[in-house]
């Protein structure tokens, strides 16, 4: 796999350094292998921080307006347009994060099990990994605590509660698990096939969104349809419903090491060229065969 280079419009600005540059430089067949410098784990990991931030944030808003009573909630309802709606406006959301510039430069991953499953398919660094975690639990922290800020007891009372979830009565902890590792595994496995063809890697934050909304539309008022752990951790800390957090924590990531098993399995020769969802390198410059992102 031969050397790519890096145009001066990728290393230059405020986050970019030459050793950002360089490091992105680098071929290598499988880069878990590969130790990016000390500047780049804590400037990309800051940045998933903030999007998990605004992750958090913007979800609990999405509830304060169309589940607890507003001019919005009053058109769309509390029923299957109500839960289509929230679908859709989450959805939307993660794929404007995704293709925002932060979620351009560090990947724009927000979820643990997304950057497990980029390090298991080879793509994406191990020294990276709990980094973007502990960034990604600290920005749902955050959100969740600048939400209540904002919007006040609306936040924090029924029918938000810090946009906490919780399965609805009559399922069991296994039932949980199996739907959460299940609904998180295919939405990876999709992304991971996407990622794989240059011609389909620029329409994943489109197909993540699409993907997620769709859960929450049909999944969400029996399981939550959380998929992440992040998102049901600030709002399990301050609600402080822990009944379900482990099944919400642990089977995201079962899903998404199954789904990196399956891609890894039946993909041949082909390989995830990136761990970016945007599907393009930093500069929005197209994915190749290759170019390793």
């Amino acid at each position: 796999m031969s050397e790519f280079k890096v145009s001066p419009s990728v290393t230059e600005g405020p986050t970019r350094n030459r050793a950002d540059a360089e490091w992105e430089s680098e071929a290598s067949e499988d880069r878990r292998q590969v130790t990016p410098p000390a500047g780049v784990v804590w400037r990309h990991s800051a940045l998933e921080g903030l999007l998990s931030f605004l992750l958090l944030f913007g979800v609990t808003s999405i509830l304060r307006w169309f589940v607890a009573p507003s001019y919005i909630s009053s058109k769309v309802g509390d029923g299957r347009l109500g839960l289509a709606a929230v679908g859709l406006a989450v959805g939307l959301l993660i794929s404007l994060l995704v293709l925002s510039r932060p979620g351009r430069i560090s990947g724009g991953h927000m979820n643990p099990a997304i950057s497990f499953a980029m390090w298991r398919f080879g793509i994406f660094p191990g020294r990276l990994v709990v980094p973007y975690v502990i960034a990604q639990f600290g920005g749902s922290t955050a959100g969740v605590i600048v939400a209540r800020f904002v919007w006040g007891a609306t936040a924090e009372n029924p029918p938000v509660t810090f946009a906490v979830l919780q399965p609805a009565a009559g399922w069991t902890a296994a039932g949980l698990f199996a739907a959460e590792a299940v609904s998180t595994g295919i939405v990876i496995f999709s992304v991971g096939y996407f990622l794989q063809s240059p011609r389909l890697a620029r329409l994943v934050p489109w197909l993540a969104g699409l993907l997620i909304g769709a859960a929450i539309a049909l999944l969400g008022s029996a399981t939550g349809a959380s998929m992440n752990p992040v998102r049901q951790f600030g709002p399990a800390l301050f609600s402080a419903e822990y009944s379900f957090l482990w099944v919400y924590l642990l089977a995201p990531m079962v899903g998404a090491f199954a789904a990196a098993v399956l891609l890894n399995a039946v993909r041949r020769r082909r390989t995830v060229l990136t761990h970016r969802l945007c599907g393009t390198h930093e500069d929005g410059s197209s994915v190749s065969v290759t170019r390793v992102a």
